[in-house]
């Protein structure tokens, strides 16, 4: 990949923010250095809150696709580097591209990821750690092992998810956060502070936290979860790691 020098610090466009369901959209190119390649604007979630980074292709005039393995935060949160896959052409800085995601995988990711808002409610203890991948996902609690039971659990989500409940998206400030502490469930991860706002998924009724990543409209999406296993990850973490029951 031949590199281009990278552009002044600029933020990229998280069309996702506003519309997770997203699949393609355009965009120029504005660097490409040895990390990847930079957009002014993608509908590509970088790896960050537990949630795996997008992959996809980016499609040049040509009709060249050129393959993005990953995606990652670059130099500050609201910019986005795309990996490309080895061996692959480099765009030029000023290139217009059509994005393309890999919306199968997307999706999968989208289902977990508000599963597990649903599970943080049914399993009542602090959040010690999360991970959300295309086949499986995860959180850890600081909770006794004898609490959690694996058919319960599979229930109480499973019930919640039948109710059929719209997500919605809500901003507060730093300031406003700060003055509610309570809303952050997760121990090891907080949400990023210094941008001027925070992002909340409010599932009404049930869950309302601060979220950046990718969620479903409407819970029902989800589908049914089982639980895969439970088991201790060190003194403080009992992990519950969920799937998809159409996920094979």
């Amino acid at each position: 990949m031949q590199l281009y020098p990278a552009a002044a610090a600029m933020s990229t466009e998280l069309l996702f923010r506003e519309n997770a369901y997203l699949k393609q959209a355009t965009a120029q190119v504005r660097a490409v250095d040895a990390r990847g390649i930079e957009l002014d604007r993608t509908i590509f979630y970088p790896l960050g809150g537990g949630q795996a980074g997008d992959s996809g292709v980016l499609l040049r005039a040509s009709g060249e696709r050129i393959a993005i393995t990953d995606t990652r935060k670059g130099d500050a949160p609201d910019r986005v580097l795309h990996i490309p896959a080895p061996g692959a052409a480099a765009p030029e800085p000023g290139e217009p591209v059509t994005l393309e995601i890999d919306w199968e995988r997307r999706y999968r990711l989208m289902r977990l990821h508000t599963a597990l808002h649903l599970l943080s409610c049914v399993v009542v203890a602090p959040v010690t750690g999360g991970n959300i991948v295309p086949d499986k996902a995860r959180l850890d609690f600081d909770i006794g092992l004898a609490a959690l039971d694996a058919e319960r659990i599979a229930s109480e989500t499973n019930r919640l998810i039948a109710t059929a409940v719209a997500t919605e998206t809500a901003w507060i400030s730093d300031a406003e956060l700060d003055a509610q502490p309570e809303l952050v469930k997760t121990m090891s991860v907080q949400p990023p502070r210094g941008l001027g706002s925070v992002r909340l998924l409010r599932i009404p009724g049930i869950d309302l936290q601060p979220c950046g990543g990718t969620h479903v409209a409407n819970i029902a999406e989800i589908g049914a979860i089982r639980v895969l296993r439970i088991r201790s990850e060190g003194k403080r973490n009992r992990r519950v790691e969920i799937a998809l029951t159409d996920s094979g």
